[in-house]
């Protein structure tokens, strides 16, 4: 068995010095989760509203789920978009799609205030097709997609087996072009041969967490007057009174107008009126657990940047489980900046957090499957897989329709959500924390399938 210990972890600052709540306090907003969502949502916040912020993490910040992750930066949700279209019709879905591409915007925007010099690489990246469902899953996205007005992805068939998949491809003619198999693998970095297909797509890595900590620090200099942020401080309980909020921190209360969760949707905490009955939390019941296992080590040579998802053929349509690699240069040691290829896959379902603990040892099974991965598709291990540098898992907070709740409660505006990290939450972590900065300065907030429903 082995510990839980990660890369991103590994990169932070261990003598930051940090602060617990010692009194009762007032304030205007309180930010519940210190990941990226928290820390992105106070980040817009404060930038654009006059409102004093304060901010709580029950451990520190950055440490949670933002720590625990495979650092990809992608835009796309974990469901096909013609599944988004079926939901919420094409305009509804494509203006959410376009959102979440758009944070890109924000990232920039975040990384350009607070003149940051982490690594942050973007590049082309691939999934790996291998079934016919698959293909023709991902060229109906493509073409909702083109219908919508969003940016093409580029779908490479493989020209030898161009007869095999005529009866998919005769309805999607012009969305797809013929490349040599050889190529399709190439892009893949595998000699996998099941892969037949290659949808690519802009993609990026980075360390989500150091991010945190890095825009926390910028944000602590630049509003020192409006900013607190607090550590190690639990809010046990929250009181939804006539236009503000209570909120217990078991020692000390904060009072303040507008609470926003920003947790992976499983919260320690019991919400109540000012009656005192307890909200009924319905959405809790839309959000469950996947505690997700990743392993990285370090590549004697240095590759470049790279994130790739494997569709196998055993997997039958574009819905279930895959394989995915993430490469980014990383400092192991001072001055010297080597590859490190993370690899992920395995997930266990998880429905209630109190069954998760972020000290568990790193299953071998996971292990084994990981290692089984890199033995048959990663052409750069095969035959030989590297002692692995870290091995980690996190708690994922996965909505029941993959899709991020953002905005106020509908029947309490003064609680609001940023909140259901869905496996991929970078960009809609920017995205959501952008909405809820225009809504608190009373922008016009369009319906989307984001909005948070009775």
């Amino acid at each position: 068995m082995r510990e839980n210990s990660s890369p991103w972890i590994y990169q932070l600052n261990k003598e930051r010095p940090t602060q617990k709540i010692t009194q009762d306090i007032k304030t205007d907003i309180v930010i519940v989760g210190g990941g990226i969502a928290g820390i992105a949502t106070a980040f817009f916040i404060l930038k654009y509203t006059d409102k004093n912020v304060t901010l709580c993490d029950r451990a520190k910040i950055g440490h949670g789920a933002t720590g625990h992750n495979a650092g990809q930066i992608v835009s796309y949700f974990e469901r096909p978009f013609k599944d988004l279209v079926r939901e919420f019709g094409l305009e509804m879905a494509t203006r959410g799609q376009r959102d979440v591409e758009n944070a890109w915007q924000l990232l920039d925007e975040m990384y350009t205030d607070a003149s940051l010099s982490l690594p942050l690489s973007r590049f082309e990246g691939h999934m790996g097709i291998s079934t016919k469902e698959q293909l023709s899953s991902y060229l109906e996205d493509i073409r909702l997609r083109i219908e919508g007005g969003l940016s093409r992805e580029t779908m490479r068939v493989a020209t030898e087996l161009s007869d095999v998949y005529q009866e998919v491809l005769t309805d999607y003619t012009g969305l797809y072009q013929y490349v040599p198999h050889a190529e399709i693998l190439d892009f893949l970095e595998t000699e996998n041969k099941e892969f037949v297909a290659s949808l690519s797509f802009p993609k990026g890595a980075m360390n989500s967490a150091l991010f945190v900590q890095e825009i926390a620090s910028y944000l602590q200099q630049k509003y020192n007057d409006r900013l607190t942020l607090f550590e190690n401080t639990n809010v046990s309980k929250i009181v939804l009174k006539n236009k503000s909020v209570l909120v217990d921190t078991e020692t000390h209360t904060i009072s303040t107008e507008k609470i926003i969760l920003c947790t992976n949707g499983f919260e320690s905490f019991s919400i109540f009126t000012e009656e005192g009955l307890e909200l009924n939390r319905k959405f809790h019941a839309r959000v469950y657990g996947q505690v997700a296992y990743m392993s990285g080590y370090v590549e004697d040579s240095v590759r470049l940047p790279a994130a790739i998802s494997y569709l196998h053929s055993d997997v039958p349509s574009a819905e279930q489980e895959y394989n995915y690699l993430t490469r980014r240069s990383f400092e192991i040691k001072s001055g010297t900046t080597q590859s490190l290829v993370c690899v992920g896959g395995p997930t266990i379902p998880l429905f209630n957090e109190a069954q998760y603990n972020a000290n568990d040892e790193y299953p071998e099974r996971a292990i084994e499957e990981l290692d089984a991965f890199l033995r048959t598709t990663y052409k750069h291990a095969q035959g030989n897989v590297p002692e692995y540098t870290f091995t980690w898992h996190g708690l994922m907070g996965y909505t029941k329709n993959y899709i991020r709740m953002i905005g106020p409660d509908p029947s309490h505006k003064e609680l609001l959500y940023n909140l259901g990290c869905n496996g991929i939450g970078i960009l809609p972590s920017l995205c959501g924390a952008k909405k809820i900065s225009d809504a608190l300065l009373g922008k016009e907030i369009v319906p989307s399938m984001f909005d948070v429903r009775e």
